[in-house]
């Protein structure tokens, strides 16, 4: 059993080591030195620098650093995502903080032996913004990515070693446990969660203190907590990171929750195709059971709670709670009618708190912190910050957090670097299957829960895909629908029959098949879908079509009536032509073209067969001269 003097015993003799990942300055280099290592390198090991090959960086760095005979000098930490997805894999050195993005095993050999022997730092190999015209180093913390960022669920991701309890406690990690447990009573956390004005980060933004006290009130001596890990929109990835880098940050709220509603048993839920994510998690829980954070009589007080996971198949529909908890349950995962609500009647029948990752990943350092510092971010009804996963046609892809009431200019332009090859920016797809886009004369909207709501979009739990004047927008919305008739439990009629008729008329619009009547017809189902399907999945599928019928209605219209996709994405309403005054008779592009659809001799212009060709591209892709265009 962990004892209060034990925790604050590891935290002292750890928070050093930690500390100098958080400082860039001379005090930075004096921590270093009390620490035992001259050095401290922190390689991403998040899905998406693993995906580019960081472990065979960490590799390479560790036998370098043992051919150098080094290797008990620099401490190596694989830490979850930096942020930064796009410049993958990612190294950071401290204390000087050098930023090294897209490592390679040769260029990390040459830091070894350069940078970390003989501390001479390899610049060309640093991320570009991080280094002043005079050769300089810029802290990372100043460039644009990361200047309006404010990290308060993502603190640790990027910081510490998330396979390993003791740099959690390192970084005040158990402090709001221990502190509820012995300080406050379970009503007392309730009214802190409540003051601070945390709204859930899964979808819906619904007060979660209030949804607390609903189940502390209700009846019952067996309650639950669940932790909806189950994130399943296209293009978002923040509850995959937070676990990948903070895993602890996740348990020790769940057991706040529980003890404040008098629940002694959690329950991750969390989709099997995060591999990363499930393995950290498990090696967290058994770390926490170990060190006697979960468990019994934890602290020494009669509080016990722990913890189980379970692994999800991939349902989009198990994100909605209460498919969720059916799913838990052991049975096929469909939504139930509500109320009750699982406040009231949830996981097996019992009072049940379900939060998504990102809501719980605040829990810990609002009771720390208080309730008045987390509400004195954000906007008068969004509290706190937001994590996005910044996707699409944007230059910096990656992980953000940014206070509720940034713009959605700052986001593009600032955080996200803009749009890359010249384009123009046209349109911002937020939540997923179950929002809606932005258009362009939007882009100073503030991004929290009611503007975007007002402009018939919705945070969801936070993905956040930039579109181009090169996407068309019909196309983006049958996408999504695409997504959404897949993913449709089909236990109820307005969403297994109203999500594939949807889709017919986009499919039907498309193919240049359209009728100016179409777009009244899909207007009214969309109407009744959101009035009567049984869920948020089939209430909220028509999101995507009807933001962009009401902002991009030209472009509707141009498919129906003009039989042209304006940004020439629909293969049935485009073609290609080779101009003549621009060709040169090379004939690449006949001879790469898989269906011999393209005709001339050497020297002349040539011209394409328009029932051959497939619209490939392959011959605007070979073509030297851009003689071919899209029309």
């Amino acid at each position: 059993m962990m004892t209060i003097e034990e925790l604050n015993k590891i935290k002292a003799a750890k928070e050093e080591l930690v500390l100098v990942r958080r400082v860039v300055s001379e005090q930075g280099e004096e921590l270093s030195k009390k620490t035992g290592y001259r050095k401290q390198v922190l390689v991403c090991g998040g899905t998406g620098c693993t995906s580019s090959g960081s472990k065979k960086v960490v590799e390479a760095l560790e036998s370098s650093l043992a051919q150098l005979g080094i290797e008990k000098e620099i401490y190596v930490v694989r830490t979850g995502c930096f942020g930064l997805c796009a410049l993958g894999p990612i190294m950071i050195v401290y204390p000087e903080g050098c930023f090294y993005s897209q490592v390679t095993p040769d260029g990390v050999r040459r830091i070894a032996e350069e940078h970390l022997k003989n501390g001479n730092i390899v610049k060309e190999l640093l991320y570009a913004e991080t280094v002043h015209e005079d050769g300089s180093i810029i802290s990372l913390n100043e460039t644009r990515f990361y200047k309006k960022q404010l990290r308060v669920a993502l603190r640790n991701c990027g910081v510490i070693n998330p396979e390993n309890i003791e740099e959690y406690i390192a970084s005040d990690g158990y402090q709001a446990l221990a502190k509820v447990l012995t300080s406050m009573t379970p009503e007392e956390v309730i009214d802190e969660i409540t003051k601070s004005g945390l709204r859930g980060r899964g979808g819906g933004g619904f007060p979660t203190g209030r949804k607390w006290s609903f189940a502390k009130a209700a009846e019952g001596e067996i309650k639950y907590v669940c932790c909806n890990a189950d994130e399943g929109d296209p293009g978002a990835f923040m509850d995959r990171s937070i676990l990948e880098g903070d895993p602890h940050s996740v348990i020790e709220a769940m057991a706040i929750a529980g003890y404040s509603i008098g629940a002694s048993k959690g329950y991750v839920y969390i989709r099997a195709e995060y591999p990363i994510a499930v393995q950290r998690l498990s090696i967290a829980v058994n770390q926490a059971k170990e060190y006697g954070l979960l468990g019994e009589n934890i602290f020494g007080t009669d509080f016990c709670f722990d913890i189980e996971i379970r692994l999800g198949a991939g349902a989009f529909v198990c994100g909605e709670e209460t498919a969720l908890m059916t799913s838990i349950e052991g049975h096929r995962g469909e939504p139930r009618p509500r109320p009750p609500f699982p406040a009231v009647k949830g996981l097996f029948g019992k009072p049940t708190v379900l939060n998504n990752v990102e809501t719980y990943a605040n829990i810990a350092q609002i009771i720390l912190k208080g309730s008045e510092w987390f509400s004195s971010i954000g906007t008068a009804t969004s509290k706190g910050t937001k994590v996005f996963a910044l996707g699409g046609k944007i230059t910096n892809v990656g992980l953000v957090e940014v206070p509720m009431g940034t713009t959605l200019r700052e986001i593009v332009e600032e955080i996200g670097g803009g749009i890359p090859n010249g384009k123009k920016f046209k349109a911002a797809q937020t939540g997923g299957p179950s929002g809606g886009c932005i258009p362009a004369c939007h882009i100073d909207t503030p991004i929290d829960y009611d503007s975007l709501i007002a402009l018939g979009s919705m945070m969801g739990s936070g993905g956040l895909i930039i579109l181009d004047e090169d996407t068309c927008m019909v196309d983006i919305s049958k996408f999504y629908l695409e997504f959404t008739v897949d993913e449709s439990c089909g236990k109820c009629t307005p969403c297994r029959i109203g999500t594939r008729r949807l889709l017919q008329f986009l499919e039907k619009i498309t193919s240049g098949n359209g009728e100016p009547e179409d777009l009244e017809k899909i207007e009214e189902l969309a109407l009744h879908m959101k009035s009567s399907s049984l869920c948020a999945l089939g209430q909220s599928a028509p999101n995507p079509v009807l933001s962009t019928v009401k902002y991009f209605r030209d472009e509707y219209l141009a498919h129906i009536n003009d039989k042209t996709c304006p940004a020439g994405v629909c293969k049935s309403l485009m073609y290609y032509e080779i101009m003549p005054g621009l060709c040169r008779g090379c004939t690449l592009c006949a001879r790469n073209c898989p269906t011999k659809a393209i005709s001339g001799q050497v020297k002349t212009p040539h011209v394409i067969d328009k029932e051959k060709c497939i619209k490939c591209g392959l011959c605007v892709q070979n073509c030297k001269f851009n003689a071919i265009v899209k029309k």
